[in-house]
Protein backbone atom coordinates (compact mmCIF):
# COMPACT_ATOMS: atom_id res chain seq x y z
CA UNK A 1 0.00 0.00 0.00
CA UNK A 2 1.24 3.45 -1.06
CA UNK A 3 2.05 5.72 2.11
CA UNK A 4 2.37 9.23 1.73
CA UNK A 5 0.24 10.22 -0.92
CA UNK A 6 -2.17 12.98 -0.64
CA UNK A 7 -4.71 10.34 -1.56
CA UNK A 8 -4.26 6.92 -1.09
CA UNK A 9 -7.15 5.08 -2.54
CA UNK A 10 -5.55 1.77 -2.23
CA UNK A 11 -7.26 1.32 1.31
CA UNK A 12 -9.54 -2.00 1.59
CA UNK A 13 -13.02 0.41 1.69
CA UNK A 14 -12.28 0.47 -2.01
CA UNK A 15 -12.17 -3.72 -2.93
CA UNK A 16 -15.81 -3.97 -3.95
CA UNK A 17 -15.48 -2.40 -7.62
CA UNK A 18 -18.96 -1.37 -7.69
CA UNK A 19 -17.71 1.61 -4.76
CA UNK A 20 -14.56 2.61 -7.11
CA UNK A 21 -17.52 2.75 -10.30
CA UNK A 22 -19.46 4.92 -8.14
CA UNK A 23 -17.08 7.26 -7.19
CA UNK A 24 -15.62 7.87 -10.93
CA UNK A 25 -19.21 8.09 -11.89
CA UNK A 26 -20.26 10.44 -9.08
CA UNK A 27 -17.41 13.23 -10.05
CA UNK A 28 -17.89 12.62 -13.58
CA UNK A 29 -21.12 13.35 -13.68
CA UNK A 30 -21.31 16.01 -11.37
CA UNK A 31 -18.21 17.60 -13.85
CA UNK A 32 -20.60 16.96 -16.35
CA UNK A 33 -23.60 18.97 -14.70
CA UNK A 34 -21.42 21.37 -14.18
CA UNK A 35 -20.51 22.46 -17.35
CA UNK A 36 -23.61 22.17 -18.53
CA UNK A 37 -25.05 24.58 -15.91
CA UNK A 38 -22.09 27.01 -17.24
CA UNK A 39 -19.81 26.56 -14.40
CA UNK A 40 -17.05 25.40 -17.04
CA UNK A 41 -14.08 25.86 -14.09
CA UNK A 42 -16.08 23.56 -11.62
CA UNK A 43 -16.68 20.91 -14.22
CA UNK A 44 -12.75 20.77 -15.83
CA UNK A 45 -12.01 20.06 -12.06
CA UNK A 46 -14.70 17.69 -11.21
CA UNK A 47 -13.88 15.75 -14.34
CA UNK A 48 -10.11 16.04 -14.16
CA UNK A 49 -10.78 14.64 -10.51
CA UNK A 50 -12.98 11.80 -11.94
CA UNK A 51 -10.23 10.70 -14.78
CA UNK A 52 -7.55 10.78 -11.89
CA UNK A 53 -9.40 8.68 -9.29
CA UNK A 54 -10.28 6.58 -12.41
CA UNK A 55 -6.63 5.92 -13.60
CA UNK A 56 -5.90 5.46 -10.13
CA UNK A 57 -8.03 2.61 -9.58
CA UNK A 58 -7.04 1.25 -12.60
CA UNK A 59 -3.25 0.63 -11.93
CA UNK A 60 -3.85 -0.07 -8.21
CA UNK A 61 -2.65 -3.67 -7.30
CA UNK A 62 -6.09 -4.39 -5.64
CA UNK A 63 -4.96 -8.20 -4.97
CA UNK A 64 -2.17 -6.89 -2.40
CA UNK A 65 -5.21 -4.53 -0.89
CA UNK A 66 -6.60 -7.48 -0.10
CA UNK A 67 -3.35 -9.27 0.97
CA UNK A 68 -2.97 -6.35 3.46
CA UNK A 69 -6.54 -6.01 4.71
CA UNK A 70 -6.85 -10.06 5.52
CA UNK A 71 -3.27 -10.08 7.62
CA UNK A 72 -4.73 -7.03 10.17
Amino acid sequence: MARGRLFDVEIPFFLPVWRRFAVVAVAVCWGLFEISTGALFWGMIFVGMGSIVGWRFYTADWSAVAEDANDK
